[in-house]
This record gives structure tokens, C-alpha cells and sequence, in this order.
């Protein structure tokens, strides 16, 4: 019985990492494709490794002025949405967090239901055009700006923290800004880079928003900017033709892709250790 059953945990451990293997693969290969694709030199035919590497591609993407802003663009927009998404969602899990807060279950069932029932798009670009934010970066920060699912993550988060340190802070006179200063983000550091995370990613990856509410060109992110290069749509606003004599126009393609994906690749590994404590000691409980 025993020799069976191990033979059957042998055949499950090859089956779950053959289908690993499998999706490694198949997320591997196209980035590998895209990052080949983007080092080939003009005149070279593209293959999945590339048979000479070339720069020029990078070289004239970064002489680009159009690019360099939308990069900045991108980068303004992502810090100051992850500030605010931050300061709003932690100002709200902590007082929902406190068993003592009155009406507490009422609001919290209030922002679980927006999280389940939207207005919609329409009555939401009402609302922003009535507030006079159409083609202002206020539409992009202050729309979505707190998750409702981070929110609630955060919030378990903070209620199993132990009372016993606010307890005693509260003894030796802290007020409750005090403790969530100087007792529980101190101690909640997994969750609050993993929320941060969350937040840096859907602001660096915001594609529709900026299409929806901006009309300025000088003022869209990376994203847009990228759709517009690989679609070809508006593209000699953004990559000037003399680029194209040094560089393959699949290659400047590419190379957009690898640029627009770095910063959000040099981020995820430094925070990824604390992904595991941050989603787990927050899962959210009834």
C-alpha cells in the first residue's frame, strides 16, 4: 500500500512539474522573443536568439524627447498615485481595523458594495468632466484611487496585529494617530510594500484612463505612447524616421516593450520576499 502510494506521489510531482515547466516556458519564451527581437541589427533577419546584438534600437528610443516624456510621465503619475492610493487606504483600514469604531460593520459593508456594484463609465466620466478634471493627472490619481480589495487586505492585515502593543502605547498616553505612526506601520512593513506594489502596478500599466480622460498627447503616459508605436498610430510623434536607418522598425517596437517593462521588473524581486507575509497574514476573513 505504502509502495503505491508513493508511486503515485512520484507520477503527481512529474505531472505538477512538467505542467510548471510548461508555463515557465511559455511565459520565457515570448520575453526572450520580444528582448531578441528588440538586440537585432538592421539588416538582420529576427530569430528567437539573436545571431549579432545591436543597441541602436535603445540608442534611438532614448534620443527620442517624446518617449523620454512619456517616461516621465509614467514615473510622476505612479509615485503620486501610490503616495495617495497609500495614505487614503491606510487612513481607512485603521479606523475600520478598531473594533471599537462606531458603525463600524455598516461601512464596511457601504465599500464592500461598491466593490461587488459599479455606477458604471458613463455616470464616472460625468462625474469627473462635472468636476472640471477632464485632461488634469487629478482624473488618473483621485479614479480608483483605494482598492477596495487592497483596502479590505490591509484591514485583516491591522486586526491581527496584537492589541497588547496598542494597549500599552495607549497607557503611556499615545493618542491613536500616535500608535498607527509609531506602532503598527512599523510593524505592518510586508503589507504595506506588497499593497504599494499592487497600486505602483495598475498606475504604471494605466491604459484606458489616460485615453478616456486626457486629450493632450504631451501629456500621456508610457502605455499609451506604446500603443500608439506598435499599432503605428501617431508613431513619428514619438520615434523620429532617421531612427528607422539604424535600427529595424521591429526592433524600436521591441525595445519600447523592454523599456516600458524594466522598472516594473527591477521593483517586483526586491519586494517579493515579502509578498508571502504581506497576502497571507492579510487574507481576508468574514
Amino acid at each position: 500500500m505504502t509502495r503505491v502510494r508513493r508511486q503515485n506521489d512520484r507520477a503527481f510531482d512529474r505531472t505538477v512539474n512538467a505542467f510548471l515547466i510548461a508555463v515557465l516556458l511559455a511565459t520565457l519564451i515570448p520575453l526572450v522573443y520580444v528582448v531578441s527581437v528588440s538586440l537585432t541589427p538592421l539588416g538582420q533577419t529576427t530569430s528567437l536568439l539573436p545571431r549579432a546584438v545591436s543597441f541602436n534600437a535603445y540608442e534611438e528610443l532614448l534620443r527620442q524627447p517624446a518617449l523620454i516624456r512619456a517616461l516621465g510621465n509614467s514615473v510622476f503619475l505612479t509615485l503620486s498615485g501610490v503616495l495617495i492610493s497609500m495614505i487614503l487606504t491606510v487612513c481607512t483600514a485603521y479606523p475600520l481595523s478598531r473594533p471599537d469604531l462606531p458603525g463600524r460593520k455598516f461601512l464596511t459593508g457601504v465599500i464592500l458594495f461598491t466593490f461587488l456594484f459599479s455606477a458604471g463609465l458613463i455616470p464616472l466620466y460625468l462625474v469627473i468632466r462635472d468636476l472640471n478634471l477632464l485632461n488634469t493627472y487629478w482624473a488618473l490619481l483621485l479614479h480608483g484611487a483605494v482598492s477596495v480589495y487592497n483596502l479590505l487586505v490591509m484591514k485583516n492585515f491591522f486586526q491581527n496585529l496584537p492589541e497588547s502593543l496598542e494597549e500599552a502605547a495607549k497607557i503611556d498616553g499615545a493618542s491613536d494617530l500616535q500608535v498607527l505612526w509609531h506602532i503598527v506601520l512599523p510593524l505592518s512593513k510586508p503589507i504595506l510594500l506588497t499593497i504599494g506594489l499592487f497600486y505602483a502596478v495598475t498606475q504604471w500599466n494605466s491604459f484606458f484612463e489616460p485615453v478616456l480622460y486626457l486629450s493632450d498627447a504631451r501629456m500621456m503616459p508610457l502605455p499609451v505612447v506604446l500603443r500608439d508605436i506598435l499599432t503605428g498610430l501617431n508613431s513619428a510623434e514619438y520615434v523620429e524616421s532617421a531612427a528607422t536607418t539604424t535600427a529595424p522598425p521591429d526592433a524600436l517596437k521591441m525595445a519600447a516593450v523592454v523599456l516600458t517593462t524594466i522598472p516594473m521588473l527591477l521593483v517586483y524581486p526586491w519586494i517579493q520576499r515579502y509578498f508571502t507575509s504581506g497576502t497571507l497574514s492579510g487574507d481576508v476573513k468574514g
